[in-house]
């Protein structure tokens, strides 16, 4: 067996501090160690998305980032992202779309909607549909996540303050 490491990792802007196997994923140690089942575990092949966290801002699969690899960064999960604010759009539109019926992989499709939102503000719907193709669904069939993600595309866009003549917004 091999000899366990110290780690720590800020987990929701909290530092956590655990001897861990080499080997364990990050979302081992989100889940097991830290108790956030909110992280789930669905393929464990980085193929469907459920274990989708942000790793120093970027989206990564939990499920193939070695937890030794996030020793001194910033993870955060959907419950950091939603207890700032932070997804209270999506969120809705989610819920208006129906775009979140067993919920077991609304997280990931939440947290990988949002980078898309901060990436590709102005993304075609051909684009939200490639960006959240690594993300799977076995219960809408897609098209309710895509149309939640769409609009609140188009809302944001109808709140952007229009350009005047000029060339300055006003």
């Amino acid at each position: 067996m091999a000899e366990s490491i110290e780690v720590t990792i800020r987990v929701n802007g909290v530092d956590h501090t655990r001897r861990i196997e080499p080997r364990m994923h990050l979302t081992d140690f989100i889940r097991d160690e830290l108790g956030i089942k909110t992280t789930r575990l669905g393929c464990e092949h980085g193929v469907c998305g459920a274990c989708t966290v942000r790793l120093d801002g970027d989206i990564v699969r939990g499920c193939l980032v070695l937890a030794v690899q996030a020793d001194g960064q910033d993870v955060e999960t959907i419950d950091g992202a939603s207890d700032r604010g932070d997804l209270v759009e999506l969120q809705a539109a989610f819920h208006a779309h129906n775009a979140l019926q067993c919920g077991f992989c609304t997280s990931g499709m939440l947290l990988t909607a949002s980078s898309l939102l901060s990436e590709k503000p102005d993304a075609t719907r051909d684009e939200v549909r490639e960006y959240m193709s690594g993300n799977y669904c076995r219960c809408t069939g897609y098209q309710s996540i895509i149309d939640a993600i769409c609009e609140v595309i188009e809302n944001r866009r109808q709140t952007v303050p229009q350009e005047c003549e000029s060339g300055y917004a006003p």
